[in-house]
């Protein structure tokens, strides 16, 4: 008996983390392609498929989903710069690997409604603190990424001693992001290439003379 409640436990715990990563997964792309404010709860309802109470089921407020739907989108991203870091030797093919993981996922990016840490740090502004205090932490995070894969390339003498860690996470940064939001206004992907092909360029201009 004792084995039978355990295991009709173990079930339900199972479907209700199953449909709450349902509803987070939906309601990611939503909120990134329309803004938290300018989702609907009609449209995080059609969403999912699920009514209001389900929704609410699972979270206390629209102010919760948003920011599990937002840490749901960053870990997507993150994951690709895992793949693209994967094998990759020397600060230098890091960086560009870094470069290219985003310029090189263009598509991918803009039917999840563009890059959700630069949709999210624009849309929360003053109005969602909650929001823009986790937008700023992902951003901290690939800053530091950048930063780190840089110190380590001065250290090992690969980049050039004067090179600026923070400022080649800026420049990057910057540089990407500007480039997918021209790509994204004008449905035309040239704008990463310029940008990518920019960026490589730059990187290299950072090796130590041998």
């Amino acid at each position: 008996m004792v084995m039978n409640k355990e295991t009709d436990r173990s079930v339900h715990m199972s479907k209700a983390a199953r449909t709450r990563g349902h509803i987070i997964e939906k309601a990611a792309q939503l909120f990134n392609q329309r803004g938290y404010a300018g989702a609907s709860m009609a449209e995080l309802m059609t969403a999912t498929g699920l009514e209001k109470g389900g929704i609410y089921n699972h979270f206390v407020s629209k102010d919760e989903l948003a920011i599990a739907a937002f840490d749901y989108s960053i870990r997507l991203a993150s994951r690709r710069h895992v793949r693209a870091l994967k094998g990759k030797q020397g600060s230098s093919e890091k960086l560009q690997a870094i470069v290219a993981a985003f310029a090189d996922s263009f598509e991918a990016i803009s039917a999840w409604g563009g890059c959700p840490l630069m949709n999210t740090a624009i849309d929360s502004d003053d109005a969602h603190p909650a929001l823009r205090a986790r937008a700023q932490q992902a951003m901290d995070d690939w800053r530091y990424l950048i930063r780190r894969i840089t110190q380590k390339g001065i250290k090992t003498g690969e980049l050039v001693p004067s090179t600026d860690a923070d400022a080649v996470a800026t420049i990057m940064i910057a540089t990407l992001e500007g480039a997918l939001m021209l790509a994204k206004l004008y449905g035309d992907r040239t704008h990463l290439d310029r940008a990518k092909t920019h960026l490589n360029i730059y990187i290299d201009s950072l090796h130590a003379p041998l």
